[in-house]
């Protein structure tokens, strides 16, 4: 047997159903979406949910991410906890614990395909709210916030795609920049324990996708760490174009319009 073949039959040993050409397509969907958000901060799951979700389903898709991006972020945690408004990421959460559980159950119960036309239309949406630019500009209120925490809850709880409505809400808004930056990452650190608590429940968060996490992860990984330095070669302006550019390239291809070009 040649050395193909044996690649091909160890790969159906640990993900059955998952072919090479599959596996091979999701781990670039998380080197071009890690890619986008080390150079941008932003992105990843605009990026990789549309194409995994096309080469694996949405619900294996969104666990996925949970399980890369959670692991992957966790040493940023610490000083962040530190810095963080916590109150008000508190205040953030009372919302998500409503809209995570939401999302969770739209991602259990729907249909495949029509959760990836959601999807997509969902992520050309929103990258039309990121290029608009529109911020929240006044101080934040508590109803206001556990709004935003509900909605964010939603679209995390259905794609992970929490973090346009929460940026919009704090970045343009009386809060200092690098409150903010922190109060990100522990509201998303906490909402990855809401998210993965709702998963189990719903019955998405398998041993299929911890399997998938062990090649997805190292290519979210090594996109994070290039994009990361690829950031001081050229201007905010032009990184952000091109991660516009990647999310809207991903919404399209990932439509089920295109299904017979992909693996």
């Amino acid at each position: 047997m040649n050395s193909p073949n044996l690649l091909a039959a160890y790969l159906k040993s640990w993900f059955p159903g998952h072919g090479p050409a599959e596996l091979g397509f999701v781990f670039l969907a998380a080197l071009i979406a890690g890619l986008a958000r080390g150079f941008s901060g932003f992105g990843g799951a605009l990026i990789f949910v549309p194409l995994a979700s096309a080469a694996t389903s949405p619900k294996i898709a969104s666990a996925l991410l949970l399980v890369i991006d959670g692991t992957m972020t966790l040493g940023m945690l610490p000083d962040s906890w530190r810095r963080a408004n916590r109150r008000e990421v508190y205040t953030m959460l009372i919302g998500a614990l409503v809209g995570v559980p939401a999302g969770t159950a739209l991602l259990a119960l729907l249909p495949s395909v029509t959760l990836r036309w959601i999807i997509s239309v969902v992520v050309l949406c929103l990258l039309v709210f990121l290029i608009s630019g529109w911020r929240y500009h006044g101080k934040p209120k508590t109803p206001l916030t556990i709004g935003v925490g509900a909605l964010a809850g939603l679209f995390g709880g259905a794609a992970q795609m929490s973090g346009p409505p929460i940026v919009a809400y704090w970045l343009g808004g009386a809060i200092p920049p690098l409150t903010v930056r922190a109060n990100l990452v522990v509201y998303f650190a906490l909402a990855t324990v809401i998210s993965a608590t709702s998963y189990i429940v719903g019955s998405l968060l398998t041993v299929e996708v911890l399997a998938m996490a062990l090649i997805a992860g190292p290519g979210y990984g090594l996109g994070l760490a290039a994009g990361s330095r690829l950031f001081g070669f050229a201007s905010e302006a032009t990184f952000r174009r091109i991660c516009f550019l990647l999310i809207a390239i991903a919404a399209i291809v990932g439509l089920p319009l295109f299904d017979t070009f992909r693996p």
